[in-house]
């Protein structure tokens, strides 16, 4: 059944991950009515556990986020499942259009969409995304720790990604496959006691549900117990298109995001970014973060917004603000909880 929801809010937040959820506590504490509208599709989904996080080390990434809803919605915050299609300039603010045809109206808006993670076109590589193919050390190392650890060449930062895995285990083979290192980083590799296998990686083997090995076009079949592959990151950033607002490639190289100033406000005036769709190295902590920062940012623009409306209706008594005040003031917190 689709959820009921108020037609127009102070702010919607595009996505319900740790950086929306965050943003919109930060926004219901602040009493303002706000709305997230998350389409159910998390990043980490694949993953057994958050890591890395205080006092929250190891939680499944659902119970993490149904806690999270739990507390926006403890303090007035509305949580609803849908797709936003499509974002709009709707007088002072924007029309947020959702796939099921619902259309909220809001002031300001808080995109947390997050990114998808592009695999090589590995046979194997998807289906083992999160368990035993991984791409973070310090989301995932630990747990593979001291096992025969292989890293897939296929980005800028893929010899940085074994000579990290290093750390974690004394067996690590570097798979040159589209990223053969130079000779500079050949020599780095070496040094720390790195493998390297030359050819095309076409397949990985898996017995009994477990990641058994890496086989090459020539049919050689190395041993290992985890890959970790360096995925191309793209931002989920479609439904700002309308808004002139656009993904672009990260200075990094392992991707895009949309660009934003230290606290997510981005070039369109009255919308705001925070976590992976801004930051493509964001872990769950930091994009928590982001999150909390641009909310509180958002409120502030409100706040700084209101007030000069106070003031031009206290100057003229009689103006459309000083109506739209008094309003206000017989409403009280009405206007607040949608």
């Amino acid at each position: 059944m689709t959820e009921q929801v108020e037609s127009s809010c102070d702010v919607v937040v595009v996505g319900g991950g740790a950086a929306g959820l965050n943003g919109a506590l930060m926004l219901a504490r602040a009493r303002r009515s706000v709305v997230v509208v998350d389409a159910g599709q998390p990043r980490n989904a694949p993953a057994e556990g958050v890591h890395g996080l205080l006092a929250r080390e190891g939680v499944p990434p659902a119970e993490l986020l149904a806690r999270g809803r739990d507390e926006v919605r403890g303090y007035g915050g509305r949580v609803v499942s849908g797709e936003v299609e499509t974002v709009t300039r709707d007088g002072g603010g924007f029309a947020v259009a959702l796939a099921d045809g619902r259309v909220l109206r809001t002031r300001r808006l808080l995109a947390t969409t997050g990114l998808v993670d592009e695999l090589p076109d590995v046979a194997g590589l998807r289906e083992r995304w999160g368990r035993d193919v991984l791409h973070c050390p310090y989301c995932h190392g630990w747990e593979v720790r001291d096992q025969a650890i292989g890293v897939l060449g296929t980005a800028v930062n893929s010899v940085h990604q074994a000579l990290l895995f290093r750390q974690l285990s004394a067996d690590v083979t570097y798979f040159a496959h589209t990223a053969p290192p130079s000779a500079e980083d050949a020599e780095r590799l070496a040094a720390r006691g790195i493998t390297v296998v030359e050819g095309e990686v076409v397949a990985l083997e898996v017995v009994a549900d477990r990641l058994a090995g890496v086989r090459l076009a020539d049919g050689t079949v190395i041993p290992r117990a985890a890959v970790a592959v360096a995925p191309r990151m793209r931002a989920r950033a479609g439904f700002l298109a309308a808004l002139g607002l656009r993904a672009v490639d990260h200075p990094s190289g392992l991707g895009e995001h949309v660009p934003a100033d230290p606290v997510g406000r981005t070039e369109v005036a009255g919308v705001w970014v925070a976590g992976n769709i801004t930051d493509p190295a964001a872990q769950v902590g930091a994009a928590s973060a982001a999150g909390a920062t641009a909310g509180a940012q958002i409120n502030a623009d409100l706040v700084a917004e209101e007030t000069r409306r106070a003031v031009d209706a206290y100057r003229d008594p009689f103006s459309a603000a000083s109506e739209a005040r008094l309003c206000e003031e017989v409403m009280g917190n009405r206007r607040h909880g949608v």
